[in-house]
């Protein structure tokens, strides 16, 4: 059995592009257009949940503090990527429960390494 990844983003190419990758790389992908379906899918099996921030409805942000803030599974690392890279946002990001925080663009080899080191794989 592969690990579950929940990966949550308004662009469907980039939902694409990292379902991709994390797939390639072993990891069975939930995707969620935004943080209210990310909430909505969200399940005890996630082993990890990547994010972007900026996202209509639900944010990132908000989406890590519904999950700190859940009965279920609410220690599950939460990686934020996002083109996101001021100081302030990501000490929000921490502050709310962020366990990492990637800059878009990204490589591919720094999401995988960086996924299988946050669950453990």
């Amino acid at each position: 059995m592969t690990d579950k990844i929940l990966i949550v983003d308004d662009s469907v190419s980039m939902r694409q592009m990292v379902n991709f990758t994390m797939t390639d790389a072993g990891f069975t992908v939930i995707e969620a257009c935004d943080g209210q379906d990310g909430l909505a899918k969200f399940a005890a099996d996630i082993k990890l949940v990547i994010t972007d921030l900026n996202m209509p409805g639900m944010n990132g942000i908000e989406l890590i503090k519904a999950i700190r803030g859940g009965a279920v599974n609410r220690y599950v690392p939460v990686l934020m990527l996002t083109t996101e890279s001021e100081a302030g946002r990501k000490q929000e990001g921490k502050a709310a429960g962020a366990t990492g925080w990637i800059v878009k663009p990204f490589t591919p080899e720094a999401l995988v390494a960086t996924a299988k080191k946050l669950v453990g794989g």
